[in-house]
């Protein structure tokens, strides 16, 4: 027998605020219509991309009071003033990395003896995740860069993608662009640099494999996607395998200087593991012989592995300078000795329709149904942080962390 639950969907609170939804109108009239009985309510809110007349519009209630809830769900990390004590929650808290600026968060939710499941560890018993933003990162991530590479060299000039219409009208804005003989260094894989891909390919640049990448010498305008056994290498030379470089991440060391040497505009769309190595040091920036001018820090590790990613950036003013001599920001970020930094850290929202609906569309297909139903194969259980605020065993590693310790 089903689970009767009444859902909320939280309105936005973190600043600057985000205008994605977790569910769009359409999603929540579904939602209802498939699993009798569940109910839905959503705060008002007058920034969404969704207003909310259009969640009246197709029957769903709009209520401040959402103490009546057993599930809210929201995007970004929740206020901690406004959280309610001993419900259950669901959004991207980001605190499972230790992150030292969501630490009072996390402490907040176990005060209050919440349960939080985080979406970014909803995953599948093989460990894929089954909800993600990745994609829009990735498209808005590789335009901005384009952009950023435009405003720099002077040669075109794109209107920002929170004013465009979606993603189609960006691919349409980059098409034919004169972007010369840029050459284009991408790290990482999955969904977002297949969004990122999307872009440069619409922009008619050329994929050649990372071989062929440090060796051509056509004056054409070419990008290369690299993954990890291309940008690290095991220290003792090891042959390279990727289930052993996840496990043990801090014995490989940083291949990436061939290709950063290479490269006019570097798009980070990798995962980070602390442990593993930094791809730009300070100390490789600062070099003569570096080509980079521009960095899409797509991934936007904060004093991680891109050492000019010293903070992160704006969807108003999406790039800062970064001086590779004093190690910090540039007056000018197109100042030709300095780095062009863009560091956008919540980027699908600048295409939040497009991003919302199909972020919705996952957690109906593969997340709903555990969370309503029985959740046999897990899911909800992986990715719950804590439960009525002590943390789960999964998370029991950032029991220091939570006790604000080291």
């Amino acid at each position: 027998m089903e689970l009767i639950m009444k859902i909320g969907v939280l309105r936005e609170t973190k600043f600057p605020p985000d205008m994605r939804v977790p569910l769009t109108p359409e999603q929540c009239r579904n939602l209802i219509d498939t699993y009798p009985g569940t109910e839905i309510y959503v705060q008002p809110s007058g920034i969404r991309c969704y207003r909310d007349e259009e969640y009246a519009k197709m029957g769903i209630p709009l209520q401040e009071d959402l103490e009546d809830c057993d599930l809210l769900v929201g995007v970004k990390e929740v206020d901690k003033s406004t959280l309610i004590a001993g419900k259950k929650y669901m959004f991207f808290s980001h605190t499972a990395k230790e992150q030292p600026y969501n630490r009072d968060l996390l402490q907040e939710i176990s005060k209050k003896e919440i349960t939080l499941i985080d979406y970014e560890y909803l995953t599948r018993v093989d460990y894929s995740r089954v909800v993600a933003f990745g994609r829009w990162a990735g498209i808005v991530g590789a335009y901005n860069g384009l952009k950023a590479w435009g405003e720099r060299t002077g040669k075109f000039v794109l209107p920002q993608a929170q004013r465009l219409s979606g993603h189609m009208e960006m691919k349409q804005k980059v098409a034919g662009l004169p972007v010369g003989n840029l050459r284009i260094a991408i790290t990482g894989g999955g969904r977002v640099a297949t969004g990122a891909m999307e872009i440069l390919q619409a922009a008619g640049i050329r994929e050649v494999t990372p071989e062929h990448y440090l060796l051509m010498t056509d004056k054409k305008a070419v990008f290369s996607r690299l993954d990890p056994w291309h940008y690290t290498r095991h220290a003792e030379g090891r042959q390279f395998e990727f289930s052993h470089f996840v496990s043990h991440p801090d014995e490989y060391e940083n291949n990436f200087l061939p290709y950063a040497k290479r490269s006019d505009l570097y798009i980070a769309c990798h995962f980070w593991d602390p442990e593993a190595p930094v791809l730009l040091s300070r100390e490789d920036l600062a070099e003569s012989e570096m080509a980079i001018k521009v960095i899409a820090d797509i991934s936007c590790d904060i004093d991680g592995p891109i050492a000019s990613t010293i903070k992160a950036s704006t969807i108003e003013t999406p790039v800062y300078g970064y001086d590779p001599i004093s190690g910090k920001e540039a007056d000018d970020p197109c100042d030709e000795n300095a780095i062009t930094v863009m560091a956008v850290d919540n980027l699908p929202g600048e295409v939040p329709r497009d991003a919302s609906a199909d972020f919705g569309h996952a957690l109906l297909e593969n997340v709903i149904p555990s969370l309503i139903g029985n959740d046999t194969e897990g899911i909800i259980k992986r990715a719950t942080i804590t439960k009525n605020g002590k943390l789960t065993e999964t998370f029991s590693y950032l029991q220091d962390y939570l006790e604000g310790k080291g």
